[in-house]
């Protein structure tokens, strides 16, 4: 039972300006440490799996440091890859890891799933999770964390530099001048103050670049799928069509889904304003790219930047030839297009950000059972066991089906139980249930009553 005793608490400012010489994020990082204060009146109670088993991290694809040493100092063994692997080299190698850590690169397949025996967690240290298996993941009890948000202003401001890189032809005076040519020029090259940016997909990247455009003097249109209250004097548009022939340039922020698949084609490039541009920074087969190449060839698009592909090579220095797109030697020799090996989010701030919010959601799940924030699961918390209490937390993963909770509660009801909380996605069911007064014997019977249940996907005590 919680006591009802009153719990003094101190004040702490809603508001702290920084201090001089710090940022931004340090800034908002003491907030946060401030506001811990609040709500770790009691030491929470650090939990560990009751079966003893060292938990081991594989961490890929050169994932911030931070994150690495955020683990270990946990007590976790890590081991940490600079590339990523190759399907057949995770089959070989999963099976004795409890969580893995990747960015875009690695492929979390059904193949590599089912021989993860151990795996418990997944974290996507980026803002895509199509490189993994979702509906495999959840079937098989796996939840898959990412960083939704923490690399929005890098891709928001590479998009900002594109637009004045393309409308200047900046590469190509560059590349000129840097073989020894002297071409200065102004035909065809054009400010951005004034002109049409359209904003296809206003999510966390389209709207704060929807504001650092309308401070450049541009007029923002953006199209989604869903109405959504514009930043600014940004205008929302009813169709991608629209979007496309009143837009002087045109950039691309939605996920890779079925129907965002090829989504600029030939139609839709045939839709823009002669003259305009193309940037895509979101996922490389939202663009029929064999159409891009013909409207570059024809003029019909005066410029693209693309910093994504339909594949991409595995590992820094890997030639990008047309062994690996077929179209790859046409594009690189157009005029004024910029390709980059999709660093969008590829700054110190956003790695560091992303490294540390993907690293606490997985620290939370494999220490409190905690989902929040995943992807392909049930969102299901709650508030730590503290040093007081001697409790026994069950973190259970089930099919979504009739009749479990009642099976559950049953093998429960010997026991005081302090917190319980369950929710379903799709065929998925997540419960958690804090559990007072249980003896070493009680757990080992009770843990196996719950595993042989016809439901049971992953159940774990801590």
């Amino acid at each position: 039972m919680l006591s009802s005793s009153p719990i003094n608490i101190k004040a702490v400012a809603a508001s702290v300006s920084p201090t001089s010489g710090s940022s931004i994020h340090d800034h908002f990082r003491n907030v946060r440490r401030k506001e811990s204060i609040i709500t770790e009146i009691r030491e929470p109670k650090v939990l560990h799996p009751l079966e003893n088993d060292s938990l081991r991290l594989l961490i890929l694809e050169n994932i911030s440091q931070d994150a690495v040493a955020t683990f270990r100092a946990q007590g976790f063994h890590v081991d940490h890859h600079a590339k990523a692997m190759s399907e057949d080299e995770l089959v070989d190698k999963i099976g004795s890891y409890h969580a893995i850590g990747i960015r875009s690169k690695t492929k979390i397949t059904q193949r590599v799933l089912k021989a993860a025996s151990k795996l418990l967690v997944i974290g996507c240290f980026c803002i895509g999770t199509n490189q993994v298996d979702l509906p495999a993941a959840a079937r098989a009890g796996i939840p898959v964390f990412n960083s939704p948000f923490s690399n929005s202003r890098s891709v928001a401001e590479l998009v900002m530099s594109e637009l004045i890189a393309l409308s200047r032809q900046l590469f190509e005076r560059a590349y000129e001048l840097r073989t020894g040519v002297w071409n200065k020029q102004s035909k065809g090259c054009w400010e951005i103050r004034g002109k049409t940016l359209g904003i296809v997909g206003y999510g966390h990247i389209g709207s704060q670049l929807s504001v650092l455009a309308e401070a450049f003097g541009m007029r923002v249109l953006f199209y989604d799928v869903v109405n959504i209250m514009p930043l600014g004097s940004a205008r929302q548009v009813d169709s991608l069509s629209t979007l496309l022939s009143e837009s002087d340039f045109v950039t691309l922020h939605v996920p890779e889904l079925p129907e965002t698949i090829n989504m600029i084609s030939r139609d839709q490039l045939a839709q823009m304003k002669k003259g305009s541009y193309l940037i895509n920074n979101a996922r490389g087969r939202v663009v029929d790219i064999p159409a891009l190449i013909d409207s570059l060839k024809s003029g019909h698009v005066a410029g693209t930047a693309i910093d994504v592909f339909p594949s991409e090579p595995g590992s820094n220095g890997a030639p990008f030839d047309d062994q690996l797109n077929s179209w790859a030697s046409t594009l690189r020799n157009l005029p004024n297009v910029i390709l980059t090996p999709h660093i969008g989010g590829s700054t110190e701030e956003a790695q560091r950000m992303i490294g540390e919010e993907v690293a606490q959601a997985l620290s939370r799940y494999l220490g409190y059972g905690s989902t929040i924030g995943a992807v392909n699961f049930p969102e299901v918390d709650l508030r730590a066991i503290t040093t007081e209490q001697g409790q026994i937390r069950v973190c259970h993963v089930h099919k979504n089906q009739p009749g479990v909770l009642k099976l559950v509660n049953d093998a429960l009801s010997p026991y005081n139980v302090e917190k319980q909380y369950s929710d379903s996605k799709g065929e998925v069911a997540y419960l958690m249930a804090d559990i007072a007064d249980v003896s070493p014997t009680d757990i080992t019977k009770l843990k196996e009553r719950i595993n042989n249940t016809e439901a049971n996907i992953i159940t774990r005590f801590l």
